[in-house]
């Protein structure tokens, strides 16, 4: 049974079930939502029978990304409004999505993100605090340097390169390639795919999932992970400002969607084109 307005909330078994659920807006990440979300999680932490969480999307889509203009988005920044200029900028950004994410990350039960459909910068992020992710057929997945950087850590470096410096969607089979992804799914199966394998991990002692889990993200700290997306954070804000600049490359699109976001869609729409000529 739902607890919250913006996500859906139920438990079966030892397997929490939470669903981002603003379907109408893509499940764009809000403030409402991404509080919503926050608090579903904490409530699956505390429920000592609950082993194993899993995250999915409401709708044809896992998340557009950010809120860049709903009603909701409105509303949030009546309610929490942001002091003027790059501290205020910065302190929200640094709130909404680093120090969540590296909360999320870190979990203490199993984190399982089933993705479809659309799943664009800030959703990339969260799917990625996910510990296993698994995606249907038709997922594609935008990249960026976005606030919470962990893309040269779900994939090579040298592959985030190529596609970040590209400006360009990733398919379900690509991000498999990569290992952003670890199972393809027909969007049919995913939801039961999803939630067979979770019920195989709950059926492991939580105590041993929880060290397993500890152990693998610290091999990661030791390498730089979380300085790396606390001092990639730096760079994300620097990006972001510069779009302002007047010697800007991109056009700021006639609807609300980020410039690089319209590029990835530009490339999408003239990659299907010539499938079409070719096919």
């Amino acid at each position: 049974m739902s607890k919250f307005d913006n996500v859906q909330y139920e438990v079966e078994g030892p397997i929490a079930i939470i669903t981002l659920d603003r379907v109408r807006y893509r499940n764009a990440l809000s403030d409402f939502l991404m509080s919503d979300l926050d608090s579903a999680f904490k409530e699956a932490v505390k429920d000592r029978d609950v082993r194993v969480i899993t995250l999915f999307g409401a709708g044809d889509h896992f998340s557009g990304g950010h809120d860049l203009g709903s009603p909701q988005r409105e509303e949030g920044e009546q309610l929490n409004p942001t002091e003027d200029g790059i501290r205020g900028t910065y302190r929200r950004s640094w709130d909404f999505d680093v120090e969540r994410g590296l909360r999320w990350r870190s979990l203490e039960k199993p984190l399982i993100a089933a993705v479809q459909g659309y799943c664009i910068f800030a959703a990339w992020a969260v799917a990625s605090c996910a510990d296993v992710i698994f995606a249907s057929d038709n997922a594609l997945f935008l990249p960026s340097n976005f606030q919470y950087f962990s893309v040269p850590w779900d994939i090579h470096h040298r592959k985030a390169k190529e596609i970040l410096f590209e400006s360009r969607f990733v398919d379900a089979e690509e991000a498999k390639t990569a290992g952003l992804v670890n199972r393809i799914y027909p969007l049919e199966d995913l939801r039961a795919e999803t939630l067979a394998y979770a019920q195989r991990v709950s059926e492991n002692d939580p105590f041993k999932l929880r060290m397993m889990k500890m152990a693998v993200n610290q091999a990661l700290d030791i390498q730089g992970f979380t300085a790396h997306i606390q001092g990639s954070y730096a760079h994300y804000s620097l990006s972001a400002n510069a779009e302002k600049d007047p010697g800007y490359a991109l056009s700021k699109p006639e609807v609300k969607r980020r410039p690089n976001v319209q590029r990835a869609l530009d490339h999408y729409l003239e990659e299907q084109a010539r499938k079409d000529v070719r096919d």
